[in-house]
């Protein structure tokens, strides 16, 4: 816990040291509403040897970021000692800095870097790097350059967590050729709308399933103007003729491909529409149900069930093999070819006259309305640095 005196040392240092930057920060896990805070810092001393000092301009707010400020998420942030000579953010009084993702702008340059330079856009090649700051020093192994021009920065600072999940499990289980079928759960969640526009940039049929709402019309045509073939709903699934229709719509050709961040039972009826040979890949647990299938499956069609995690991904894969997703990833993203669209969003500022309290009060009243589903859209934090 925070104790008076250590807060009061943080504010009077932030004072008097001129300070120019501020971050959202924890010390311990719990509800974010409660352990978030805002601090302010110095300006970064110039950078060590094969180090970047880097200026976010935009970060993402991901529902992994709250479950690993509860403590619950399996991918765990190091401490950060380096903001402050004494007191909170020193050596002595580490704190953690929130944010997993984001777009940074390199502002200086340490000697043995190569192949970056000031003013160059990058994206963080590593997690839990802590992009919830104005500025922080990192290893230049830390972050992957992105190209030069043509980006937004909405764009940016939402690459590398969902549109490489979604590009991933479209590629890396089934070898689907134009014309092939695809289908998914959770078709409105923000990895299955990219998943329809990265199937529809190659060609690939998709069946698409979502929540019934009283209103339809309006998100399936959202869900099509993206490039859904089909959608349905959950309700749909209890219905006996859906197997025929489906295998009407694919002309008889077998579906082998399943995406599911649901689980339980509409998942179970799902993996019945697919054919022969093919993969289920998990990402997710909405329902926070279990995955049951059907042992018929397994047996006389040969299904293979998956789980992926887009954190392992990056761990297993070498630099140039990420360098070059994120490659290909911008340019899709590029304005005027824009094949994938930045996704809805929100975004949140927090203002150089906003005293860390304010600063403090406003980020926690985000995550309570995050948690209350109030902002139905991604969420984006901009950080300005501190005049105060």
């Amino acid at each position: 816990m925070f104790s008076h005196s250590a807060l009061r040392t943080a504010r009077s240092f932030s004072v008097s040291a001129a300070v120019s930057n501020r971050c959202i920060f924890y010390t311990q896990n719990g509800d974010p509403t409660k352990v978030l805070r805002s601090m302010t810092f110095p300006k970064l001393n110039p950078p060590s040897p094969n180090t970047l000092n880097l200026k976010f301009l935009l970060a993402s707010i991901n529902p992994a970021d709250l479950n690993t400020i509860e403590g619950v998420y399996p991918a765990k942030p190091g401490p950060t000692s380096n903001l402050a000579s004494n007191g909170l953010g020193s050596c002595e009084e580490p704190v953690f800095v929130g944010g997993n993702e984001g777009l940074a702008q390199v502002t200086q340059v340490g000697k043995g870097v190569e192949g970056i330079k000031e003013g160059d856009w990058v994206v963080m090649d590593n997690s839990q790097l802590g992009t919830w700051s104005t500025s922080r020093n990192v290893s230049f192994n830390d972050v992957i350059k992105l190209p030069a021009s043509g980006l937004t920065e909405v764009h940016g600072a939402t690459m590398t967590v969902n549109p490489t999940t979604a590009y991933n499990m479209l590629h890396d289980f089934v070898d689907l050729k134009e014309g092939d079928w695809m289908i998914q759960n959770g078709a409105n969640s923000a990895v299955g709308q990219l998943v329809i526009q990265l199937a529809r940039e190659r060609g690939i049929n998709n069946i698409n399933f979502v929540r019934s709402r009283d209103d339809m019309a309006p998100l399936v045509e959202h869900l099509e103007s993206l490039g859904a073939t089909k959608i349905l709903t959950y309700d749909d699934l209890n219905d006996k003729s859906l197997r025929g229709k489906v295998k009407e719509w694919t002309g008889g050709k077998d579906i082998r491909l399943a995406l599911n961040c649901v689980g339980g039972e509409p998942t179970t009826s799902m993996t019945k529409l697919l054919g022969q040979d093919a993969h289920l890949v998990s990402y997710g647990a909405m329902s926070k149900k279990p995955l049951s299938l059907p042992t018929s499956l397994h047996i006389f069609k040969n299904l293979t069930s998956h789980g992926f995690w887009q954190t392992n991904w990056t761990k297993s894969h070498s630099r140039g093999e990420k360098e070059n997703l994120i490659s290909k990833l911008a340019e899709m993203m590029k304005e005027g070819k824009a094949s994938i669209k930045a996704p809805e969003h929100t975004i949140v500022t927090i203002g150089a006259t906003e005293s860390d309290q304010e600063a403090t009060e406003k980020i926690r009243g985000v995550f309570a309305d995050i948690s209350l589903g109030k902002f139905g859209k991604k969420v984006l934090l901009k950080l300005e640095e501190t005049s105060l």
